[in-house]
């Protein structure tokens, strides 16, 4: 049985920087290949220029360990 605890407030801050990360990663990526339109283009300030497709990578691997770590403080039991 599981019950509906609410989040820790750092986890709930780990799942937004997450998205952020990995969502604005992989836009920055679809737009730096295709050209496609920028779904979060502030985060284009976050990646030097001239190094935009590693920028871009390394953003969505940072956004993804963030969501595993936010992911284990939730699976953590209260003190």
């Amino acid at each position: 049985m599981t019950t509906n605890t609410p989040k820790r407030p750092l986890a709930a801050l780990s799942g937004v920087l997450c998205f952020v990360l990995v969502v604005g990663g992989v836009s920055g990526l679809l737009h730096e290949w295709f050209g496609w339109i920028r779904f979060m283009g502030f985060v284009r300030f976050f990646v030097p220029d001239g190094y935009e497709i590693y920028g871009y990578v390394i953003m969505t691997a940072l956004g993804l360990a963030v969501g595993v770590a936010g992911d284990a403080l939730t699976r953590r039991p209260r003190r």
